[in-house]
């Protein structure tokens, strides 16, 4: 009996008597490791630093203080429900509709971390400035087509041609727009033009995928959304539509929005700065579809290019696409706001290949026979130009642009300009001593 109570004592604790306790393999492994635990856990230890525990108290404070954290954040980023003066009311239940977005274009996710302070206050514009660019506009812009005047007139001329060709064939006219789809995205019309914060119609989120989304978005009136609104559709288009047809929204939809809201409040809403920042998913769609037409059109204030340019500033784009718009603003015809967006593409110290830099040569060398004075912002793009590339100028370009300056002299700006390219290399010459001074 002694002995069958050892061999019990053994089997239950997992040693040699395992075998005649009658348990499943799994079980017997089980207990196989548990002295081996229990032996350890005996064993007196002095507690590492890693097993020290928190007191209650200093727990409770330390949860305390996390909460206060995320209603802080939950407040500033639109996650509460009351909307407050200064809190940016986003949707926090779409974010999986563009999560690919932000994975990919990870510094504009970056930038909404900022306060909505940073974009909506004022800006304090220099008068003078703002007096010598409104002499390079345009005296007679062109009228500013709207999205319901394109719409119009492809809808009439889709009309004619297809009713035609109908005719000819069926005898039986064009069928119209389903009204029950006219009725779903006037009711869509109305949520936007009250939208602040929560989940879009899902019938507006199939838009992209229409093959006629710009005839249903004109049932929507886009000029009627709140600018939270314009946020969330910006964010849907620019993941979804292709280059050429976000190239479309931004310039119909986007920009005019953007335009009459600065020239109504003198400043960005922070929803529709936060648009332009998303719109840059597709930097090529962003340039040929905001910058290039706002340039382009010859009436763009100094207020509209400082808001405008920031964004150049906060966000990383690829080189190819602001060297081909660096390349289309230096040969358009002048206006003040051009200097500011080339000074501040060229202040991203890209690599620029050759023929951009001979083209922003070629720009500033086209002003020897203008006699107009030019504004300070010419000058500092002049400046920054050859500070970043100064060494990839040839003698000759060098040479002409120091002739420029006894053509439009600044007192403070032209001596710096002068000094950079006296003093510095030129790429035509291997191992090249920086040119004398006259």
């Amino acid at each position: 009996m002694p002995k069958e109570g050892r061999s019990r004592g053994r089997g239950g604790s997992g040693g040699p008597g395992i075998r005649g306790s009658g348990l499943g393999l799994a079980e017997q492994m089980l207990q196989a490791e548990a002295p081996r635990e229990g032996r350890a856990a005996r064993m007196p230890q002095p507690p590492g630093p890693e097993e020290r525990y928190v007191d209650e108290k200093l727990s409770g404070r330390i949860l305390r203080q996390a909460r206060a954290q995320q209603r802080e954040l939950e407040e500033e980023h639109g996650a509460g429900c009351e909307p407050r003066p200064k809190s940016t009311l986003l949707d926090s239940g779409t974010k999986a509709d563009d999560s690919g977005s932000d994975d990919e274009w990870p510094s504009l996710e970056r930038a909404a971390t900022m306060d909505q302070e940073d974009y909506c206050e004022d800006l304090q514009v220099n008068p003078e400035d703002e007096a010598a660019i409104e002499m390079f506009m345009n005296k007679n812009p062109p009228l500013r087509r709207t999205l319901a005047d394109i719409i119009m007139e492809k809808i009439t001329e889709k009309h004619t041609e297809v009713e035609t060709v109908m005719s000819e064939v069926s005898g039986r006219p064009m069928p119209q727009l389903d009204p029950r789809i006219l009725e779903v995205y006037k009711g869509v019309k109305e949520v936007l033009s009250k939208y602040r914060s929560g989940k879009l119609p899902k019938a507006f989120k199939i838009v992209p995928a229409l093959s006629n989304w710009e005839q249903i978005l004109y049932i929507t009136d886009p000029e009627t959304w709140t600018a939270a609104a314009v946020y969330q559709a910006t964010r849907i288009f620019s993941s979804n539509l292709k280059e050429r047809m976000a190239q479309r929204f931004y310039n119909l939809v986007l920009l005019p929005r953007v335009r009459d809201d600065i020239a109504e409040y003198k400043r960005l809403n922070f929803h529709l700065y936060m648009a332009l920042k998303k719109a840059l998913f597709k930097p090529g769609a962003w340039f040929k579809g905001i910058l290039i037409p706002l340039c382009e059109s010859g009436t763009c204030s100094l207020r509209e290019a400082v808001i405008v340019g920031s964004i150049l500033t906060k966000c990383s784009i690829p080189v190819l696409h602001s060297s081909a718009a660096m390349l289309k603003i230096a040969e358009m015809e002048y206006s003040g706001a051009n200097s500011i967006f080339l000074r501040l593409l060229i202040d991203k110290k890209y690599a620029l290949p050759f023929r951009v830099v001979d083209a922003l040569v070629f720009h500033f060398l086209g002003f020897r026979s203008d006699r107009r004075t030019l504004p300070v912002l010419w000058h500092q793009c002049l400046l920054t130009f050859v500070q970043r590339y100064k060494e990839d100028l040839s003698s000759e370009q060098k040479e002409a642009l120091l002739e420029l300056l006894r053509t439009h002299t600044h007192p403070l700006v032209s001596s710096e300009v002068r000094r950079e390219l006296v003093n510095s290399a030129s790429r035509d010459t291997e191992g090249a001593q920086p040119m004398l001074m006259e």
